[in-house]
């Protein structure tokens, strides 16, 4: 009876070394099979892994679009600011160039308008 636990235990340790190694020569097998067959479709994946030594570079990006169009907004909205300013300021109604700018920039805005009610204008 002293022969049967070690027997047992015997036995056990070859079906768990079995396994262990039949799942091993599973898994070189599948690598390999995969490796030789399909080599096109670890491509990327090999590339993945070159590049993860690599540093990444990152080139600056050009000015956006958006950024563009937030900074003419506000540019024109100090223009606006200093011309309401101009029309509001009451030294200027004694000044008959700055009037006359002021109403010509009422009638028809356009940037020649701005510009001389900014030079006349106080």
């Amino acid at each position: 009876m002293s022969d049967r636990p070690l027997s047992l235990l015997k036995l056990c340790i070859a079906i768990a070394l079995g396994v262990w190694l039949g799942f091993i020569a599973i898994a070189l097998t599948t690598w390999l099979a995969s490796r030789y067959l399909f080599p096109q479709s670890l491509a990327p994946v090999a590339q993945a892994v070159e590049q993860l030594g690599k540093p990444v570079v990152v080139a600056p990006e050009p000015p956006n679009r958006l950024f563009e169009q937030y900074q003419q907004n506000l540019q024109k909205q100090e223009q606006q600011q200093t011309l309401d300013q101009a029309r509001n300021n009451a030294r200027n109604l004694s000044n008959p160039k700055c009037q006359f700018w002021l109403q010509q920039d009422q009638n028809a805005p356009n940037e020649k308008t701005r510009t001389n009610v900014l030079q006349f204008c106080d």
